[in-house]
């Protein structure tokens, strides 16, 4: 069979190989004339590898010629970085040397002895091997194709500022097939759990549905507790309780006791209706189900409540109750899919038009399908009608397609980044810079774009198997990140098996072959070991969880160039790491070493490097020496801590989180003057060590065009008060390009000039933050900032007085915090002038009247969240909530109600410990979700017009030291949505809203169907 990513692979080594050849090696004396044959060769063979990539399914021969050249491919690549380090480690010790003229080449008598014969041999054995085999390809009659590179689409940019949201796209042809499910679910039933599984194959959108009738509001309102649970592999049933729990408590579970899990899930779902969703299952066993559901029904055994349902979604016929079994879409409804991939909304032209009734037929009523054509023909818009009509007249299952995607993806190395994603298991969530950095030390992102950074052509190509649906994107809490759906994910693990190894507890034994690259290990056993041991030499990745390497291991591992211990916590690297010489990226995070070996600086190929910022204590001496690092992700706020010496030596580093600012020469802030490079964010420390402005300005920090966060701080215990502080910020100018600015332990009286006008400085600036800058009596004019949209003042201690038009015409401000600001008086800032809003923060004022706080709610119609308090009671009567009187409420409410969609959602209100009462304005903001309350210590009962607040879902008392009491059972019932009630510091309440409690005083019944319940 022919292996569908070997024409990639080679092309992409050809290419590695072709790159070293033209770099600093071609011209090493002794070895440049076998260089130059040698890349002759290459470009040879290259020009034949499409002919033989078309041929190599009628022709076995022709697929041995493709396994033999992709042996000899990857050797030569080895011979060649071989050179490629030993020039790098010329560069390096002559740098060390001291010598001011660095060498471009170097002659035999810098290189020892027996290497330079020993690589002089292999280069001519290499260079004999490509003259075979070209001699091969003329026998075979392979000739050169005049192959034309599908055409990049248009560039997209930073891809970071890329516009998404957290709204799932709308279900296309379903809602009938949700309007059944709903139906069934609401329906009175017997059961104490009623078990539903939507059948079909893959693509057809199962886990969308359930996605839709799992935020299905009559849901909400049907069920107390909702699980959501992935499954997406064969589980024991243990593992399955444990993914339950999980998912119920947020919290890793650390036993494997099935009874202590059980009993775990009964306190969490006992005594309640709950709604399961167990997504993605994989085990048919009978047996499995049946003492899976014998477990759920016997949670309670005496009086069980009726009416639970799991939902499940499966390519399998399981379990004995009557399934659900989803079938195709209409084409019309294909087509819909097809046109908001390649059109995005503009008129449909003539050309797609015509091709409509064949694409309709491609579909076959898959969904994934449609989108994935759809990408498809996004890419390829030059071969419309050719894709569709040549390609594909047989084709009707969703595989093919997928695999046709991946065959028309526009050039060999973006095959080679999407089959690579296959090394991460299924549903993980990629990181989009974890993705580039790995393909980079692949070998993967060196052609393709002129005059672009490896990490930049990375980034196209992200975007690229974006708009092709093979990958897709995902927000989070956690940014943005990368995901397959299990179809790809399968077809990407197709295309890689024969260079991809994942091995655990349960493998098998077999296939030694030789093809194979990459290697995922979760476990080790005896066949473990012997399959390690028979092809480490061969490996370029390694990926390893649960589990250490010995010493000896590693050593073997001479060709790696990926090196992931990111799940090998008690891993440490041993001192000959330094021999791996291919390495360009480490990932050693998780592991609880505290130091790095001196011989990590050795590997001068080393690209990428994380490391763990809580167990590591220092980093290695000679970190300087590592000439080709480009990531560094580190951080430490150890104060013992010191930056390596001359960490301005690693002019390729673009990625550096932190620079600590030390005395002594070599650790000074100096050193950042030649990294050119740097991007993202930089936060610079222990700023109170440069002298003046002009040592601030050696940071050249106005050059760093590509930074976009920057952090500015200063000790924050420093002693005396003769600080330089604003001379030193004046020469921190930075690039205009920035877009996020911190500043941490400020000490001067005043800011320096080029910050009183950010708004020309800074045009771009979109995030401003002044924390502990305690001298400052008033901030920098920020009026007619228009790009600016958060701005954040913390533990500004002299700050008295900020300014009604203080923010006139910030028009696109969105997040706006001021907060523990002990000795601001006066904030009556105009909101008209902020009618962008979205957040507002005013805490932690104790000298703020609320007749001084901010006016005009009723212009800021996108305002979602709310904080305020505690604010000064000047002596008032604490009986009731008089120092909230003269706030704006009237102009909150009207802005509340005036429709759902421009409506307050979240309101966290703080207040006095002696304060009896909650401002009555509170019961008008029925548009809540989330309330907080926060030290009303007097309060002894929470009012009844609390059941007004219909949409809360969530509310949290905090420090009510004499709440006995929560509204009436009639209101607390009439919160439907409510589910979360979290409660601490009142310990009366404490003590009533236990199931134990009982008589007049008990609350239990009041909150004993609320799904999260934590009272503390």
């Amino acid at each position: 069979m022919a292996d569908p990513v070997i024409g990639a692979a080679i092309q992409v080594t050809l290419e590695t190989a072709l790159s070293l050849a033209s770099d600093r090696i071609g011209m090493l004396v002794g070895f440049k004339k076998d260089v130059a044959s040698m890349t002759r060769s290459l470009r040879l063979i290259k020009g034949v590898l499409a002919d033989a990539e078309a041929k190599q399914n009628q022709d076995g021969a022709v697929q041995e010629w493709l396994k033999s050249l992709e042996e000899v491919a990857y050797e030569a690549d080895n011979v060649l970085d071989k050179l490629h380090y030993e020039a790098l480690r010329h560069q390096v010790e002559s740098r060390n040397r001291h010598k001011l003229k660095v060498c471009c080449f170097f002659s035999f008598s810098n290189i020892n002895l027996a290497f330079r014969w020993r690589m002089a041999s292999k280069v001519r054995d290499i260079k004999d091997k490509l003259k075979g085999i070209n001699q091969e390809a003329r026998d075979l009659g392979l000739v050169d194709r005049a192959v034309v590179t599908a055409a990049l689409p248009p560039a997209a940019g930073d891809t970071r500022n890329r516009q998404t949201d957290s709204v799932v796209a709308p279900m296309v042809g379903r809602a009938d097939d949700e309007s059944k499910i709903v139906k069934m679910m609401l329906s009175p039933s017997e059961k104490v759990v009623s078990v539903l599984p939507i059948n079909g194959m893959g693509g057809l959108g199962k886990t969308t549905l359930a996605k839709s009738i799992y935020n299905n509001l009559q849901i909400d309102g049907q069920f107390e507790k909702k699980v959501w649970v992935c499954v997406s592999k064969k589980v024991p049933i243990v593992e399955l309780f444990k993914l339950i729990l999980v998912s119920l408590t947020g919290e890793k579970v650390e036993v494997d006791v099935r009874d202590v899990i059980v009993g775990k899930i009964r306190n969490q779902l006992g005594g309640k209706r709950y709604f399961l969703v167990l997504d993605d299952v994989w085990d048919y066993g009978q047996a499995l189900w049946d003492d899976f559901f014998t477990t759920l029904n016997g949670l309670n055994p005496i009086n069980p409540p009726k009416g639970s349902w799991c939902l499940i979604t499966t390519r399998l016929h399981l379990v004995a109750d009557k399934g659900y079994p989803l079938g195709r879409l209409p084409g019309d409804h294909c087509w819909s899919i097809i046109k908001g991939k390649v059109v995005e909304g503009e008129e449909v032209p003539n050309e797609l038009d015509a091709i409509k009734d064949r694409a309709i037929q491609i579909c076959n009523g898959l969904p994934l399908v449609a989108s994935v054509l759809g990408g498809l023909l996004r890419l390829r818009k030059d071969k419309w009608r050719s894709i569709l009509e040549d390609r594909l007249l047989n084709l009707n299952e969703a595989m093919q397609i997928l695999q046709l995607s991946f065959d028309n993806l526009p050039s060999p190395a973006i095959k080679k980044c999407f089959a690579y994603c296959s090394i991460f298991p299924e549903d993980a969530e990629m990181k989009g810079d974890v993705l580039i950095e790995l393909w980079m030390a692949e070998g993967f992102l060196h052609a393709g774009l002129e005059n672009k950074t490896m990490e930049e052509i990375g980034e196209y190509y992200l975007e690229i198997l974006l708009q092709s649906s093979l990958l897709e994107e995902i927000r989070n809490f956690w940014g943005r990140r990368y995901k397959m759906h299990d179809m790809v994910h399968e077809v990407s693990k197709s295309i890689m098996s024969k260079s991809t190894k994942f091995i655990n507890s349960e493998t098998a034994p077999g296939d030694n072959s030789n093809q194979v690259r990459c290697l995922v290990i979760d476990s080790f056993g005896d066949s473990t070991i012997n399959l390690f041991e028979s092809r480490s030499n061969l490996l370029h990745t390694l990926f390893l969880s649960w589990s250490s390497l010995s010493d000896d291991m590693l050593m073997k591992l001479k060709n790696l160039h990926v090196l992931n211990l990111s799940g090998a916590k008690n891993q440490n690297l041993p001192i000959s790491i330094g021999k791996l010489i291919h390495l360009r990226y480490i990932n050693f995070e998780d592991s609880t070493s505290e130091t790095l070996p001196e011989s990590v600086c050795k590997l001068y190929n080393l690209q990428t490097l994380w490391l763990n910022r809580f167990a590591l204590k220092v980093l290695p001496k000679g970190m300087c020496d590592l000439i080709s690092l480009r990531h560094l992700h580190f951080d430490k706020r150890d104060e013992e801590f010191q930056m390596p010496l001359e960490m301005g030596r690693l002019t390729c580093l673009q990625t550096l989180e932190f620079f600590k600012v030390g005395r002594e020469k070599g650790r000074r802030i100096g050193e950042l003057e030649s990294l050119k490079n740097l991007k993202g964010k930089l936060s610079i420390r222990n700023l109170e060590l440069v002298k003046d402005k002009k040592g601030a300005e050696e940071a050249k920090l106005s050059e760093k065009a590509n930074l976009f966060r920057l952090e500015l701080e200063w000790a924050d215990d420093r002693e005396g008060d003769n600080y330089n502080d604003e001379d030193v910020l004046d020469g921190l100018l930075p690039h205009p390009n920035l877009e996020e600015l911190v500043i941490w332990n400020f000490m001067g009286d005043q800011f320096p000039r080029w910050l009183m006008d950010l708004p020309t400085t800074l045009s771009k600036l979109a995030l401003l933050e002044f924390i502990r800058c305690n001298r400052c009596r008033e901030l920098l004019p920020l009026q007619n900032f228009t790009s600016l949209k958060q701005l954040k003042i913390y533990h500004c201690d002299m700050l008295t007085n900020l300014p009604r038009d203080w923010l006139h015409s910030c028009t696109s401000l969105q997040k706006l915090s001021v907060a523990d600001c002990d000795n601001l008086i006066s904030f009556p800032l105009d909101l008209q002038q902020t009618p962008s809003l979205s957040e507002l923060i005013l805490f932690g004022c104790p000298k703020l009247k609320t007749s001084m706080t901010p006016k005009g709610f009723g212009f800021l119609t996108s305002l979602r969240e709310l904080t305020i308090g505690h604010f000064s009671d000047d002596g008032d009567d604490h009986e009731n909530s008089s120092i909230y009187n003269e706030f704006d409420w009237s102009e909150l409410i009207s802005s509340s109600s005036s429709s759902s969609s421009s409506a307050l959602r979240r309101l966290e209100l703080y207040g006095l410990p002696h304060m009896e009462s909650l401002p009555h304005q509170i019961q008008h903001l029925t548009t809540l979700t989330s309330l907080f309350l926060v030290d009303f210590g007097g309060i002894k009962a929470l009012p009844d017009w609390f059941g007004n607040l219909a949409a809360l879902e969530e509310l949290h008392l905090w420090n009510f030291k004499e709440l006995g009491h929560l509204p009436s059972e009639d209101a607390m019932r009439s919160l439907t949505k409510l589910k979360r009630l979290w409660v601490y510091g009142c310990p009366l309440l404490k003590e009533r809203c236990t199931p134990e409690s009982s008589g007049p005083d008990s609350q239990w019944s009041k909150v004993s169907h609320i799904q999260h319940l934590r009272i503390r």
